[in-house]
């Protein structure tokens, strides 16, 4: 089974690998602005180009307001720039409207956010499966077991939502998101909700999804801990990409948050 518990001198070795082994952006976000309505109108994103490499797991961080979100959102095909291109696996995907978008990002797309989005009328077993047949994909039900036996829910299948605690649920969200083979999982602030322990073994299994199966996973947080988990650290601020740190630690990650909040 995977284990968030990895040794720090593991994790390195394992990051490494993911990195060398990258062959080219999974994900590439060119000169994207996005705004939104409002008395004088909220720039999210003011001509924001960042690529995030096949197999690595890069963090994305920012103060409060700097855009992160919405940069998850655009890259994913959430929402869609104002300007600019979004290509996932080399497709241009800002041009593209429903339900073609919507097929793009259930044939190469996963998500974990922080509130799980879990069907609670649904077993986790079916909350699993539930993105491949709302897309009219027949699932692999073998990938599929090995994925719950993979994370730690076995034996859960058959339970709800509502009958697992949050690591637990937020790992059938992971479970979900794997499940589909996808090429990149977004992840917004998948341990927000959690706490200390559990949040280390999520990450940890996000972690092992890029050096296992070269999933590429842009994961937004605010915690420096977890950003520790990536190659790549992207930060943002009032919408523009500011500074990156390669290789991090949870004390350089903070150095870089206090020296770009106070620029």
């Amino acid at each position: 089974m995977w284990s968030g518990n990895a040794a720090s001198t593991r994790l390195i070795t394992m990051r490494n690998r993911g990195t060398a082994e990258a062959s080219g952006p999974v994900v590439e976000v060119v000169d994207v602005a996005k705004s939104y309505p409002g008395g004088a109108g909220v720039r999210a994103l003011d001509g924001v180009s960042v690529a995030f490499a096949a197999g690595t797991l890069c963090a994305v961080m920012g103060p409060s307001g700097s855009g992160k979100s919405t940069l998850l959102h655009c890259a994913a095909g959430l929402d869609l720039p104002d300007t600019g291109r979004v290509l996932l696996a080399g497709q241009e995907i800002g041009g593209l409207r429903e339900p073609k978008l919507t097929e793009a990002r259930r044939r190469r797309v996963g998500f974990v956010f922080q509130s799980y989005n879990l069907m609670d009328s649904l077993s986790v077993w079916h909350n699993i499966l539930l993105p491949q047949r709302l897309a009219g994909v027949r699932p692999d039900q073998a990938w599929a077991r090995e994925v719950v036996q993979r994370v730690g829910l076995a034996g859960r299948e058959h339970d709800r939502p509502g009958q697992l605690s949050g690591g637990q649920r937020q790992r059938v969200a992971l479970a979900r998101a794997l499940a589909g083979r996808p090429e990149v999982i977004f992840a917004d602030e998948p341990t927000g909700a959690l706490d200390l322990s559990t949040g280390r073994e999520v990450l940890g299994l996000l972690r092992e999804a890029v050096d296992s199966f070269r999933t590429t996973v842009v994961m937004v947080t605010h915690d420096p801990a977890a950003a520790a988990w990536a190659d790549r650290v992207v930060f943002l601020a009032d919408g523009r990409i500011v500074d990156e740190l390669v290789d991090p630690t949870a004390e350089k990650v903070a150095a870089l948050m206090m020296a770009v909040s106070a620029r």
